[in-house]
């Protein structure tokens, strides 16, 4: 029998692996020691280690019932559910989180209790994509974590505290995986190369070929394997070659073109380069707020929810050191619903361009946040008299209106009297910065303040 038509785990329920497999599942890691990166969760007494490797029955006691495994694509998330069910001998079922429903999920639990009535291997539950997986059946699985039913183990390439629910956050054990280095990559691509699942030494890597690879794997190793295999099943392809072929840079990127774009409108990833756009306009590179915005366009963002954001840092960011930053930022949101894409790509960007490279003040943000505060706090005292309205009938008898000073009728239209409640008559919330166009609104505002106050 050949090597690829062995099963290669006798526990029940794990696939079998034959020859024709893609080459990243032959070379899913058999042991713990095959696996690439994750140190942080796989050192001695982890819990991570005793569900793979239970050594009594105290250590399977202590080990967790229930795991969510969250990280990037290629970091192992499939693999570690596979070994926890391997190495300890349970049975393995495999469920998604895209076509499995309600029904499934209870039909493998009422399997499982049956089985260890029986006194048959404890079962390992997969579910990969467990953020697919609506809130009615993340419900349908507390019950067989809560009493041991099952070991969960589910799988998550995006942030849990969005994407599952929280009483089963609550009873899982939450395992971060980090991205693969470039050296966890390599280790993993070479080995592919001479390993007998793998290519079995039939093809060579060259150096520059090895490097671009990994560049277009991104630290995901299913990603690495599957562009490993494409170039050398091009290069085993030329008639007349001998054994073992060298897969060459032109053989690489004639197997693929460009790397997928890592992000996922609905998940992490959207968050994650959403933060790093507005922080780069905050933080003025203008070339790092391009790229992410590049990042959005290429991956089918909404536009207009791009834009949104661009008006939001106009006003957050910018206010009034460059007050022409909002109105360029609300008139690229009306262009861009006009127009869509893929044009609104450049309205964007001369957004993008005109709010980063901008002067930068907070001061209206902080200013109305202050004055919130106080409010919620109590301060918010009566309106002065003389402020109040005075247009209908009555009203002047009660002293409303009595002693308004007209501002047009004042010199500079500024009139010095009371505005602020009694409580906030000293209170100042808007704090204008020494940039922009605000430079000169601090100089103004402090002589109306001069006039208002009578100093």
């Amino acid at each position: 029998m050949d090597l690829f038509d062995a099963v290669t785990s006798t526990t029940e329920g794990l696939p079998g692996v034959g020859r024709h497999a893609p080459l990243a599942v032959r070379m899913r890691p058999a042991t713990l020691a095959e696996v690439a990166g994750q140190r942080h969760l796989l050192g001695p007494g982890s819990p991570l280690r005793r569900l793979v490797e239970p050594a009594d029955d105290a250590s399977r006691r202590a080990a967790p019932s229930s795991v969510v495994l969250w990280g990037p694509p290629g970091t192992g998330k499939t693999t570690l559910a596979y070994l926890i069910a391997a190495t300890s001998g349970r049975r393995f079922v495999e469920l998604s989180g895209v076509t499995s429903g309600v029904k499934d999920v209870r039909v493998v639990v009422e399997d499982a209790r049956r089985r260890l009535a029986t006194g048959a291997p404890e079962t390992v539950l997969f579910i990969d994509e467990v953020h697919r997986f609506s809130t009615t059946q993340q419900d349908a699985l507390l019950p067989a974590v809560e009493n041991r039913w099952v070991t969960l183990v589910a799988a998550t390439t995006e942030n849990p505290s969005f994407s599952v629910n929280s009483p089963l956050l609550s009873r899982s054990l939450l395992l971060t995986l980090l991205p693969l280095s470039t050296d966890d990559v390599r280790e993993l691509v070479r080995r592919a190369v001479s390993d007998e699942r793998g290519l079995a030494g039939t093809v060579t890597l060259a150096l520059d070929a090895e490097e671009h690879l990994l560049r277009l794997a991104g630290g995901d190793a299913r990603k690495a394997l599957t562009i490993l295999e494409a170039a050398a099943g091009a290069a085993l392809e030329v008639p007349g070659e001998s054994l073992p072929v060298t897969v060459d840079l032109a053989t690489v990127e004639g197997a693929i073109d460009v790397a997928a774009v890592r992000y996922d409108r609905a998940g992490d990833q959207h968050y994650d380069v959403i933060s790093a756009f507005i922080k780069s306009m905050r933080g003025s590179d203008v070339d790092a707020a391009l790229h992410y915005l590049a990042r959005m366009v290429v991956a089918g963002e909404d536009p207009r929810f791009i834009a949104r954001r661009i008006v939001i840092a106009a006003a957050e960011e910018v206010g009034m050191a460059d007050p022409s930053a909002l109105q360029t930022a609300v008139a690229a949101a009306q262009a861009v619903a006009l127009i869509g894409m893929p044009e609104a790509r450049i309205i964007l960007a001369e957004a993008v361009v005109h709010v980063t490279t901008a002067p930068k003040s907070n001061a209206s943000y902080l200013a109305i946040d202050a004055a919130i505060a106080d409010v919620r706090a109590g301060k918010a005292g009566a309106v002065p008299l003389h402020l109040r309205d005075a247009h209908y009938a009555g009203a002047q008898t009660i002293g409303h209106g009595a002693g308004y000073r007209y501002a047009h009728d004042e010199a500079h239209a500024v009139a010095s009297q009371q505005y602020a409640p009694d409580e906030l008559t000293g209170a100042r919330y808007y704090e204008p910065s020494d940039r922009g166009y605000e430079r000169d609104v601090a100089v103004r505002l402090e002589r109306i303040r001069q006039i208002l106050h009578g100093t």
